[in-house]
């Protein structure tokens, strides 16, 4: 069983940054794909970022602006935001998958363990 915890999320002007970390608990961390997803109100969850052995994947909306990262010696992953718009405000997911990246990224395989969802809130 894996359980995540994330956290980071606040309130931001048009512009700024924020860090989200994500806590995992539970056996082989290394072995599992982790990423972001987000919802914002009235639409369904999307695609941010996943990362594991075979690369780092971004959608399209946040690539040059967001960075996954991971630290397999603390069992956190982090997803650091900048030049934050107020269409990124939406609650903040991390989740892990025993498939690839790869087929996370492009939605063949979906994630195996959500954590509760952080809220980022970006104002114009």
């Amino acid at each position: 069983q894996v359980q995540l915890v994330e956290s980071g999320g606040g309130l931001v002007q048009a512009g700024g940054s924020l860090r989200l970390s994500c806590a995992v608990s539970g056996r082989a961390f290394s072995s599992y794909a982790m990423g972001w997803f987000r919802q914002a109100p009235g639409k369904e969850r999307e695609f941010v970022a996943v990362t594991d052995w075979s690369g780092t994947y971004y959608a399209d909306s946040v690539k040059g602006r967001f960075t996954i990262s991971r630290d397999n010696a603390k069992i956190t992953v982090y997803l650091q935001m900048n030049s934050l718009k107020p269409e990124d405000t939406a609650v903040y997911y991390c989740a892990a998958a025993m498939s690839s990246g790869w087929q996370i990224y492009q939605g063949i395989s979906k994630c195996d363990y959500w954590g509760q969802g952080t809220q980022v809130t970006v104002s114009s």
